[in-house]
């Protein structure tokens, strides 16, 4: 017998530190993501805030901006639940990542046009003087969370999950 094809009990098996701790990385940033959903959506009542934030990015039609303004807490305190129970955990996680995706683009065109800004992610938005706009900040948090978005898109196996109890994702 070759003892170079025996692997001692004790030694952990090849991928096994990944799986242990995948899920637990993907629990972290399924509810990491669903916190900063719930809170930017709760800064952005009254939906008037919400509005004028979209507006101020001068991209759509007064009516379709008052829409956006009106829907998207809805919508970020939706993704949120979803991501907290954990139940269609893969597709949230990628709705999650675009949208934060849609975010940075319109990030970057309020600064390609020279707007000055407030990007309205946690409440607030509307015109700031040229000196407070953080837009470089607000790309990077974004990637993060567009990050955080995508390793639950790829990686959705998660403790604490409805998508776990339904047999998802084992």
């Amino acid at each position: 017998m070759d003892t170079t094809d025996q692997t001692p009990a004790t030694e952990p098996a090849p991928g096994s530190r990944w799986e242990a701790v995948q899920p637990w990385l993907s629990l972290a940033c399924r509810v990491g993501l669903a916190a900063v959903l719930v809170f930017a959506a709760v800064s952005k009542f009254p939906p008037a805030l919400s509005v004028q934030a979209v507006e101020a990015y001068d991209l759509f039609p007064a009516e379709v901006a008052r829409f956006i303004g009106y829907t998207l807490p809805l919508f970020e305190l939706a993704l949120a639940a979803l991501l907290l129970v954990g139940l269609a955990t893969r597709y949230v996680g990628a709705v999650s990542a675009l949208l934060m995706v849609v975010f940075i683009a319109g990030i970057l065109s309020a600064m390609a046009r020279g707007l000055s800004i407030d990007c309205g992610c946690f409440g607030g938005g509307g015109q700031v003087d040229p000196e407070e706009t953080t837009y470089g900040l607000s790309i990077a948090r974004d990637i993060a969370f567009a990050a955080m978005g995508a390793f639950v898109a790829v990686w959705p196996r998660s403790p604490f999950a409805v998508d776990r109890a339904l047999g998802l994702f084992r």
